[in-house]
């Protein structure tokens, strides 16, 4: 599955409500190692579609004593297509033989009850069948806005899961009132959120360590008809490329400076004709003895060092002023379409150079001048 086509499924999937991405165990290792000190001593909350399912839940409970964590909580959700799917729930002490029920599991220790000298998962599938502690019926369908899971919520330290992408604003504004660390998966249109933007603009919300132009593969349930390929499991994977780590832990690479190498010039750095700001196609292209305002790449944020960096606003209507209200003739291929606009669908824009634009996007109604359209632009400024 191409990238064009796996993003269209994936919105498909969020307008539709069905946001079952159920996380690779590889890539949640391959992020998590970077934030182990950070675990020390927390409680920590997974508020994902079925513990027995969800990678997160496994992650966490294997490696319960190796990071440290004083308590993990993890609830179902009463609507996940899968739930109960590996471990049976009639096995597990606590719970009612009935089935699909949503529930909570609540883990203070896990003991090595085979006495081979490691705590794995077989520890854990032991500790939930013989404990009826550790597992208990939730009242309200196991939805992250109902009253007994925010209460779970009050109690953690922080919440680590993939939410579903439909809901991710509400989400992260929950996380946001309460006051929790967190480490979260997300679609990285969210960037361009306004909600999702002013918190990285303000410092309270960055990118992970995984670059988020490398996307990740997810489990979806067995009736998806586009995935990219089966496991060795038999399970369906899908990729969705646009999809990244969101945070409020402490990221080592938000504290390193990007190296900044290139001399501007007027004619490799333009204006914009509506925003008082030079456009920079690369992140890595950023001149080093500029002091005004920049248009950078959506891409910067994965990189952005609030102590190297100022963000003034997202290049986009509702964002920032744009100086100017041209009419403009909307072109295909460089070609009249007929279609008329007020100041370029309010995105930045500027002169056509046809040496490095392939076609001019709109034409000044008045005055014939063609103009070329550029793609969300994050407005910055240099501190040092």
């Amino acid at each position: 599955m191409n990238k064009k086509s796996s993003n269209k499924n994936l919105h498909k999937a969020s307008q539709a409500k069905k946001d079952e991405f159920y996380t690779q165990l590889i890539d949640i290792e391959k992020e998590l190692k970077h934030y182990k000190k950070q675990f020390r001593g927390k409680v920590v909350y997974c508020n994902c579609d079925d513990p027995f399912e969800s990678n997160f839940f496994k992650y966490f409970a294997a490696n319960f004593n190796a990071l440290g964590l004083k308590k993990l909580i993890t609830t179902s959700y009463v609507k996940s297509p899968i739930v109960g799917g590996q471990l049976p729930l009639f096995e597990v002490e606590g719970l009612k033989p009935s089935g699909k029920e949503p529930f909570k599991i609540e883990i203070k220790e896990v003991p090595d009850s085979d006495n081979d000298g490691a705590v794995n998962l077989d520890d854990v599938e032991y500790l939930l069948k013989h404990n009826k502690n550790t597992a208990a019926p939730l009242k309200d369908g196991g939805d992250f806005r109902s009253d007994e899971c925010i209460e779970l919520l009050k109690e953690a330290d922080i919440v680590c899961t993939n939410p579903p992408f439909s809901l991710f604003r509400e989400y992260v504004a929950q996380l946001v009132k309460y006051g929790k660390k967190f480490l979260i998966i997300g679609n990285t249109n969210a960037l361009t959120y306004k909600e999702i933007f002013k918190l990285i603009k303000d410092d309270k919300l960055r990118t992970g360590y995984t670059n988020f132009n490398v996307g990740m593969f997810f489990v979806v349930p067995d009736d998806w008809e586009h995935f990219h390929h089966i496991d060795k499991d038999g399970k369906k994977i899908a990729r969705v490329s646009s999809s990244c780590w969101f945070t409020n832990l402490e990221v080592e690479k938000h504290k390193q400076d990007i190296t900044l190498y290139k001399k501007y010039t007027p004619e490799e750095y333009p204006k914009y004709d509506n925003y008082d700001a030079i456009n920079v196609d690369k992140y890595s292209e950023i001149p080093v003895d500029y002091a005004g305002a920049m248009g950078v790449p959506v891409t910067f944020i994965d990189k952005y060092n609030p102590d190297q960096f100022k963000i003034i606003a997202l290049g986009i209507v509702g964002s920032i002023d744009f100086t100017n209200n041209k009419k403009m003739e909307i072109l295909k291929q460089g070609k009249p379409t007929g279609k008329f606009t007020m100041n370029a669908k309010g995105t930045l824009y500027r002169k056509y150079n046809p040496a490095i634009d392939i076609d001019p996007v709109f034409k000044d109604a008045k005055t014939g001048e063609l103009y070329s359209s550029i793609y969300a632009r994050v407005i910055i400024k240099k501190r040092k």
